[in-house]
């Protein structure tokens, strides 16, 4: 374990996207200061938790290009921050967590890497991923596990593991993920930070091969809400090429009337497996939310189904995203990948549009019970970090999983309800993280992220420096 003493982490490790943005705004920083600070604590811990795929050869003439501004802008303004290695950035390696693409350097931006440098960030580089996205530890073939800044023996989780420990650890303040049945909330909740899954649409993906589809997003990892809600200001908003953003808006804020109506599960009726050790940490988050913001009722919409449903819909989605590059290397693909592809063969056409039909009465579940409650609080992850030496998820207590996907459902159910959703660390599971996730309404984001900074503020559901910088 590295100490705080090795490390040679400044406190300023710690300071906010926000602070650091007006810091650099108003003159009183610079942005390559700041980037430099970013590159010392890589060199310096990166070995250590495999956080980082690439780093970039221009982020220091692009921080030197945004000191030289006569006038500086952006809510970002020289902000280092990192994006997940699923996602195209011009100039610089994108290699989506597969030796099949350890060469690949796009030519342009995905919109959201275009809308953060616009808004003044400086890309650092890119986080770990499992191949495409699809593994429940952050490993790959081109580098060895990412580690959980809170025990390096322990996985940082998939498959946004990367920004989580990079955020965790102080090594940037912001980092972008991606979210498909949990992938920004799994790793936050491992490694004691936040993020956030917004309303499906309401960061744009243009480049999407399915335009019209919604169980995938864009997604963020911070270690405060109001630096998740930074981030978002800075990307959000629609973009023509993908229609699923032309039909949601972030909700104006308005301040809630009074104390916000919550309500709690622990497994959505029974429908989720979920641990004893985070069935106890949950009930002791539940006390202190209960204390200390008000009534928590013991209710959720009706799942049944869900998990069905949710795989017969996924399962296609990947081979018809994959199944070429399996026919033509299947060899060099990852054993998960193959799964996933091979397990989408099979549904036919009337089972997959069963499937949706049970995803609209599920979504339509979800917005009436969200209609009666503002946040409904959920667990975070189904079970806690495990060794990164195990590669998956087969059983919760000693109780066989039908699928390596099965623990993921506490997260996934959300995702095909297409709700927005903020994690934030309960602190409640002893020695490690344990994330709590509070659901809203689809297109609630901003009354959700106000509801979130209450708990945060109220409860200590904060961010804490793990023992690797604490």
């Amino acid at each position: 374990m590295v100490t705080s003493a090795q490390s040679g982490v400044p406190a300023s490790a710690l300071v906010s996207a926000r602070a650091l943005a007006q810091s650099v705004w108003d003159g009183r920083a610079s942005a390559a200061a700041a980037l430099a600070e970013a590159r010392a604590r890589i060199e310096a811990l990166d070995p250590h938790l495999n956080a980082f795929l690439a780093l970039s050869d221009t982020a220091s003439s692009e921080a030197a290009a945004i000191d030289a501004q006569p006038r500086r802008h952006g809510e970002l303004c020289g902000v280092p921050v990192a994006i997940k290695d699923l996602t195209d950035t011009a100039g610089l390696s994108t290699t989506y967590g597969s030796v099949l693409f350890r060469d690949h350097v796009p030519a342009t931006d995905e919109l959201v890497v275009a809308r953060l440098r616009t808004a003044g960030a400086v890309i650092v580089g890119k986080t770990m991923t499992p191949e495409f996205g699809f593994g429940a530890i952050c490993a790959n073939g081109l580098r060895a596990a990412t580690c959980n800044p809170w025990d390096l023996a322990l996985t940082s989780g998939g498959s946004s593991g990367g920004s989580a420990a990079a955020v965790a650890a102080g090594l940037v303040a912001l980092a972008h993920g991606t979210d498909f049945g949990g992938s920004v909330r799994t790793p936050a909740s491992f490694c004691g930070v936040l993020s956030l899954r917004p309303t499906p649409g309401l960061i744009p993906s243009p480049q999407r091969g399915l335009a019209f589809d919604t169980l995938a997003s864009h997604g963020v990892i911070a270690r405060s809400v109001d630096d998740l809600e930074l981030f978002l200001d800075a990307v959000a908003g629609p973009d023509p090429r993908d229609p699923t953003s032309l039909r949601v808006t972030a909700d104006a804020f308005e301040p809630l009337p009074g104390p916000p109506r919550l309500a709690a599960t622990v497994d959505f009726g029974g429908v989720a497996p979920v641990s004893n050790a985070v069935r106890e940490a949950m009930a002791a988050a539940i006390a202190v939310v209960s204390k200390k913001v008000g009534t928590v009722t013991d209710a959720a919409p009706d799942c049944a189904g869900s998990i069905a449903t949710f795989k017969t819909l996924r399962q296609p989605i990947i081979r018809h995203a994959y199944g070429a590059l399996l026919a033509e290397h299947g060899n060099a693909l990852s054993e998960t990948v193959r799964w996933a592809i091979g397990q989408g063969e099979a549904i036919g056409a009337a089972e997959y549009l069963a499937a949706e039909a049970q995803r609209s009465i599920l979504y339509r579940r979800f917005t009436e019970f969200l209609g009666r409650h503002d946040a409904l609080i959920a667990p975070a992850a189904s079970v806690l970090p495990w060794p990164n030496a195990i590669p998956d998820v087969t059983a919760i207590d000693g109780a066989p999983l039908a699928s390596v996907i099965d623990y993921l459902a506490v997260t996934f159910i959300v995702s095909l309800a297409g709700c927005p959703v903020v994690t934030l660390p309960a602190w409640t599971a002893g020695a490690l993280p344990f994330g709590i996730q509070l659901v809203g309404a689809p297109g609630s984001d901003r009354r959700l992220l106000a509801i979130a900074r209450h708990i945060e503020a109220a409860c200590g559901f904060s961010y804490r420096p793990p023992p690797l910088i604490a």
